[in-house]
């Protein structure tokens, strides 16, 4: 088991979707229901299942979590693609959410290769 705060790609990612719901408060009305509900759901997924990943006893439990909060990181990457063919957000502002949230990817990535290559990751 491993404290989640302490980790730098959890971190980025709890700080990305706070971006996320303030970002996305702009978004028309009409969307509420759905991509502002879709992105801001698949934000907020990333950390929460690094957090549960964290919270379990074996390194394949928390390699499967982190692997879950990859998908959900793909799938923020298309809805912000999405938001912005849409003109519900500029290319500005696409361009520094879409770094970012390759950034955690990648972040992701490497956590995933080293929990898989140690038999215990330390605290």
């Amino acid at each position: 088991m491993q404290d989640y705060k302490q980790l730098k790609v959890w971190e980025k990612a709890h700080e990305f979707t706070v971006m996320i719901y303030k970002h996305t408060s702009g978004f028309p009305k009409e969307e509420v229901y759905s991509l502002t509900n879709q992105l801001r759901r698949a934000s907020f997924s990333i950390p929460a299942n690094i957090a549960e990943g964290c919270g379990k006893n074996t390194q394949p439990e928390l390699a499967h979590f982190l692997n879950i909060a990859l998908g959900s990181a793909n799938e923020v990457e298309y809805f912000l693609l999405l938001a912005k063919d849409l003109k519900h957000q500029s290319v500005d502002v696409y361009e520094e959410l879409a770094g970012k949230i390759n950034e955690i990817r990648a972040m992701l990535i490497s956590l995933i290769s080293k929990v898989r290559a140690t038999p215990k990751l330390k605290t």
